[in-house]
């Protein structure tokens, strides 16, 4: 036989089996030890050396006396720390921000009351938004923080 007929033949078998039923059900298979979890997990105990006198707070024979439900509620309870204030913004800051909401807030408004614009009002609206956002662009710098430390990290 050639090495293509054998080939064929494992085909031709694979085929013909492929509606079979298996002869053993998974069922009937053992289940292996290894893969049997306790039902709860088991609690080690560290016992001191037999020459050291054991401390009170020691797991070991405290474990079994119930707890106060008082000392939850305040383990589990945290309190952020109030924030820090907000940074104070120079005049120039805040006319770019107020610019840059401004001018589309003015379009807008003008736009669902169907008021009639002028063409200088539709220029300073849209003048006010661009030159908004650039100031605040150019503000924004591109140098590290002044808080950054000596060391500025990996630098490409």
């Amino acid at each position: 036989m050639t090495p293509q007929s054998d080939e064929d033949e494992v085909w031709r078998q694979i085929v013909a089996s492929f509606n079979d039923t298996a002869e053993h059900d998974s069922a009937d298979q053992p289940w292996p030890d290894s893969e049997n979890v306790p039902a709860e997990p088991t609690r080690r105990v560290v016992k001191p050396p037999e020459g050291e006198p054991e401390e009170p707070g020691d797991p070991g024979e405290d474990d079994d006396e119930p707890r106060d439900e008082g000392d939850d509620e305040e383990e589990g309870h945290f309190t952020p720390p109030p924030p820090p204030p907000l940074p104070k913004l120079d005049l120039t800051t805040k006319l770019a921000w107020v610019a840059l909401f401004g001018g589309p807030a003015y379009l807008l408004v003008a736009a669902m009351a169907s008021w009639h614009m002028e063409g200088w009002a539709l220029f300073t609206a849209v003048a006010a938004f661009i030159g908004g956002f650039v100031a605040l662009v150019v503000r924004m710098g591109d140098g590290p923080p002044n808080d950054s430390g000596w060391d500025d990290g990996a630098v490409l």
